[in-house]
């Protein structure tokens, strides 16, 4: 008798008068093992079965725990991912609305320009040259930090006015830039990469914001120079959409953590009172503009001010490269923490400036597998369409940031079409490295300085996109 489920009232009240009736006729009631002779299906279990069966039941609970965890953990990223977008996109609005703001007086004094050179033949005649070309009245130094390929010897003998060379022993950037300052003839001072080209108003423009006494330090607009290749359109990506945005924000906010070494002015007195130069991280850009920022000045971004820069050509240079930037940055995290407690700007730099770098610069990318992870196992296991909804929505949200700070910065929208294939691949090469660092800072270790290989792709300063895609 089978009931097939469902209501098993009548089934078992037929059994109850059933079973009794045919008992008292003489029939028997067997299992169907008994019936046939099989053994009993049930039995004790002993020390191995039971271990196997207790394993099979963890791993399916922890399965099942797995996955919440990275359901709860998809939600965290997709919520820190939206939070940037919109953070970062209405804050760049407001910055684009104001940003041409009256500093005050047109700065016209003369300026130093200092250029940390350590093997650098390959990109420092365009560098020097491109400087003396400015329409601001300049006097260029040039370190040479113990090159061994002639840098030198180069820079002298292109013979160019306001352009003069010191010799020192290799000793690092930070010190070769103390060097540089301590020789320098005037107040205001612009750091510049020995591999960067500037624009012919970029250092008029990178000082103007001087004029008000409060600003202690400029970052300009660093421009990928080589961006001809599928790496370079994603780091030209990377630098609009990601960097400049940045700044945007930073710059309302008043808690800028970074002039970039590419291109950036300071006063000489506020890093007089600082002591100059530090060369305890792998990050000193940072680490200098994090002391400023705890000191009282304010720092600012001026977009108008755009100096091209050699990006890596190769994955194992961008490796080296972002690695060392990103364990630099976590070093200048550690080392300024203090002023999460801290008033003035200084505090400003702690709670906003920090917590924004923590979120959106470690956790995240942290974070970002995560999305990776549960998008291939949506594929194979879940609603394949509904996971592709999910994806195209992320990159349309990143094509969307894209294509507007591609308009706020003038540039045309070509390099645009690579941006599924950065996020494919480009983006979990800067997650790794970002678990990288953060492995390499909690284990302990010491990174050392890693050079970045210089090709000499620059020439004259490549002319910016005037008018709007």
């Amino acid at each position: 008798m089978h009931d097939a489920g469902g209501d098993r009232s009548q089934t078992l009240a037929a059994l109850q008068k059933l079973i009794p009736a045919l008992k008292a006729r003489g029939f028997q009631f067997a299992t169907v093992s008994d019936a046939v002779g099989l053994p009993q299906p049930v039995h004790s279990a002993g020390a191995v079965e039971r271990g196997r069966g207790l394993a099979v039941i963890g791993a399916m609970r922890m399965s099942d725990g797995t996955l919440d965890v990275i359901t709860w953990l998809l939600y965290v990223a997709g919520g820190l991912s939206v939070l940037r977008a919109l953070t970062t996109v209405i804050a760049a609005r407001r910055h684009a609305r104001e940003r041409y703001w009256s500093w005050g007086d047109p700065v016209t004094e003369p300026i130093t320009v200092i250029v940390p050179a350590y093997n650098e033949s390959a990109g420092i005649e365009a560098a020097v040259r491109s400087l003396v070309a400015s329409d601001h009245p300049i006097e260029v130094i040039v370190v040479d930090d113990g090159s061994t390929d002639g840098t030198a010897e180069l820079v002298e003998s292109l013979g160019l006015p306001g352009v003069r060379v010191i010799r020192q022993a290799n000793a690092g950037k930070p010190a070769a830039l103390n060097t540089g300052l301590q020789a320098s003839s005037y107040e205001l001072v612009v750091m510049v990469d020995g591999d960067t080209v500037f624009e012919p108003d970029a250092v008029r423009m990178l000082v103007q914001p001087f004029a008000d006494p409060s600003v202690g330090a400029v970052s300009g607009n660093a421009k990928v120079a080589n961006r001809g290749g599928l790496l370079g359109r994603w780091q030209h990506i990377e630098y609009v959409v990601g960097f400049n945005l940045d700044r945007r924000l930073f710059d309302l906010a008043e808690c800028m953590p970074t002039v970039p070494g590419a291109v950036g002015g300071f006063r000489r007195s506020a890093l007089d009172r600082i002591g100059g130069l530090s060369d305890v991280t792998l990050a000193e850009d940072t680490d200098l503009t994090m002391a400023l920022c705890r000191d009282g000045w304010r720092v600012v971004y001026e977009e108008r001010a755009r100096a091209w820069t050699e990006a890596p050509a190769s994955l194992g240079a961008l490796w080296r490269q972002r690695y060392r930037w990103c364990y630099g940055t976590l070093q200048a995290m550690w080392k300024h923490r203090g002023a999460l407690v801290q008033g003035g700007q200084a505090g400003k730099l702690g709670r906003r400036g920090l917590t924004y770098l923590l979120l959106f610069q470690v956790l995240l990318p942290l974070l970002a597998p995560v999305v990776d992870v549960f998008a291939i196992y949506g594929l194979v296991f879940l609603d394949p369409v509904r996971v592709g909804l999910v994806w195209a929505g992320f990159l349309a949200l990143q094509f969307g940031m894209g294509v507007y700070a591609f308009w706020l910065d003038r540039e045309k929208w070509g390099p645009l079409w690579s941006l599924p294939l950065q996020q494919l691949v480009y983006r979990q090469l800067m997650y790794l490295v970002v678990i990288q660092s953060v492995f390499t800072a909690l284990a302990g270790s010491r990174l050392r300085w890693q050079r970045m290989e210089r090709y000499g792709s620059l020439g004259v300063p490549p002319r910016s996109a005037g008018a709007t895609p």
